[in-house]
């Protein structure tokens, strides 16, 4: 078999000329048989499909079920006669243009020609037929008429292929809303999701605003705190200077400014240890008893300086016990309580009550003082935050009390709350924290710090003051003392001078602390001496670190002059020389 040499697409275009072309139906219509056979056999040359008809009614009814591109109608027949004939097919829509050929064997008349023209006639034949003439005009009609056909053919295939096209572009117009309509969807999420994010960074604009302005406020008010007990010890120094007394009242004096300058650093690295998550507890069996009246001590000269009455102390009725770091919650306590203190007049009363409930025990602090707007009563926890900062009320304190509170409380596995019923109706606190399940054990008696035996000492510190003063407490002490502020010099030093102890600070520029002990420690004279870190840096790390380095005590800056005390009075007896 051949292979069609046409692809798909050319073969559907000539589909509609392919079916033009085919044979054509004629349809003869004539009373005379003889006529008919000789019709035939003038058209049969053609190659057309011709049918025969012997009357208008025969014709008639072929053509109510069939389709004819010609008719050759005889004008003269009994009954219906051409005209007549002619008249009904025309009347039919479907044969409404269809071409009809009258044949006559008389001479017509002009009038009749008309009639015809009139009933659809396009051409006349007379009788006798000469079959070129008819042959001729046949073929034309034919051929117009296949015309016809192949260009209705052409436009129903047109019209399809239009509608096929209208139904594809439908398709892809429907598509391409549906696209359209999923990327708004997805836009109008996108926006939403944009917008969301551009409020969020408001937000986060607005609380770094809020924080930045806090931070400017804190380092301002620190700047005030700190001024504040170095103003005193400034002025007790310059007393010195000038030769004045110094008895119990100065001397007292600067102890309290300087446990003042210690306890906002200390409430400041607490903070900044908290945050970086290095402060550590040291849980213990203790009672909610013990704790108070640490904290209540500890306030009491602030207490006794603002005029206050006693405080209103309430406690239930037995021990109750807590498995926490004692001295930690004395410190959550006390900055409740001096908060309670500054913010309220002498004449308001300060009560704690302390209640069990459930699992937990609860401590209420309140206070009939300034009170807290209803926006201040979570902020007040938040770093840096201030109650009220107006220069002619202010109260002291960094802003970070109520945040360190939280925070240890919420380490020690409990929560505190603040409520105020507006300003200038009071404040309540409370605190809960779990209760404990150990017995507690009887304190154990205090150590007493036993006498020092006059011992060498060798101070190293690049800072002269701090080296000095040390030494020269050291001395007082009855030790004899001896300071250098070069780290580089203590190797020599400790040849020269052969000290039993050497206390050495950490932070020294061009060598560490560090490296010294270790320097010491590798020398002759390492193995039998005391060596104590004195640094500013106190975290369980730091401890680690000077261990490390061969240091047999750590001491935090400022050193207690009891912690010194009982560290030299711990010293083995001298060995003889």
């Amino acid at each position: 078999m051949a292979a069609s040499l046409n692809p798909p697409e050319a073969t559907a275009m000539n589909a509609p000329v392919q079916a033009a072309q085919a044979p054509v139906t004629i349809l003869l219509v004539d009373d005379q048989p003889g006529r008919l056979l000789s019709y035939r056999a003038i058209l049969e040359p053609l190659g057309e499909n011709l049918v025969d008809a012997r009357s208008g009614e025969e014709a008639l009814k072929y053509l109510m079920q069939n389709e004819a591109a010609l008719i050759l109608l005889d004008v003269n027949m009994p009954g219906m006669d051409g005209f007549e004939t002619a008249s009904l097919i025309h009347q039919h829509p479907r044969y409404e243009k269809t071409p009809i050929i009258f044949v006559t064997a008389v001479n017509v008349s002009d009038l009749d020609r008309l009639r015809g023209y009139k009933l659809g006639a396009v051409d006349y034949v007379m009788v006798p037929v000469i079959p070129e003439i008819m042959r001729s005009k046949v073929s034309v009609l034919v051929e117009l008429y296949r015309k016809r056909r192949e260009l209705q053919l052409a436009n129903a295939s047109l019209a399809r292929a239009n509608e096929d096209l209208r139904v594809e572009k439908a398709r892809e117009l429907e598509a391409l809303n549906d696209s359209l309509r999923t990327a708004n969807v997805a836009l109008a999420q996108r926006n939403i999701e944009l917008q969301a994010q551009v409020a969020e960074r408001e937000r986060v604009q607005a609380r770094l605003v809020e924080h930045d302005r806090r931070k400017d406020q804190f380092l301002a008010t620190l700047a005030h705190e700190l001024r504040n007990p170095l103003a005193s010890l400034s002025n007790a120094t310059n007393v010195l200077k000038l030769g004045g007394a110094s008895g119990p009242v100065l001397l007292d004096a600067m102890d309290r400014q300087l446990a003042l300058l210690v306890r906002l650093i200390d409430d400041l690295l607490d903070v900044a240890r908290i945050s970086q998550g290095k402060l550590t507890l040291r849980p213990a069996a203790t009672t909610l008893d013990v704790v108070l009246r640490a904290a209540i001590d500890s306030v009491e000269p602030l207490r006794r300086e603002a005029g206050h009455a006693a405080l209103e102390v309430h406690m239930p009725a037995g021990d109750v016990l807590l498995e926490a770091d004692p001295e930690r919650l004395s410190q959550v306590f006390a900055n409740l309580i001096s908060n309670a203190i500054k913010y309220s007049d002498p004449a308001c009363p300060i009560r704690i009550d302390a209640e069990r409930a459930g699992d937990d025990v609860a401590v209420h602090i309140r206070d009939g003082g300034i009170g807290l707007a209803p926006e201040q009563v979570d902020a007040i926890f938040e770093p840096f935050a201030q109650v009220d900062t107006s220069i002619e009320r202010a109260r002291g304190g960094l802003g970070i009390g109520l945040t360190l509170v939280r925070r240890l409380v919420e380490m020690h596995g409990g929560r505190v709350r603040a409520h105020s019923d507006g300003l200038g109706h009071g404040t309540t606190f409370t605190v809960w924290l779990p209760l404990g399940a150990q017995t507690l054990q009887a304190d154990a008696a205090p150590v007493a710090i036993p006498a020092a035996l006059p011992r060498r000492v060798l101070v190293i510190d690049d800072n002269c003051d701090s080296a000095d003063t040390l030494a020269l407490m050291l001395e007082m002490l009855g030790h004899e003392a001896q300071r250098i502020y070069d780290p580089h010099a203590a190797a020599q030093a400790v040849d020269s001078f052969g000290p039993e102890v050497v206390f050495l600070d950490i932070g020294m520029p061009g060598v560490s602390g560090y490296d010294v002990a270790r320097q010491l420690r590798a020398g002759p004279h390492g193995p039998h001496l005391t060596l104590v870190a004195v640094t500013g840096w106190g975290q369980p790390d730091d401890r680690r670190r000077t261990a490390e380095a061969g240091f047999d005590h750590h001491l935090v800056k400022p050193p207690e002059i009891e912690t010194i005390c009982r560290i030299l009075g711990a010293l083995p007896e001298r060995r003889p020389a």
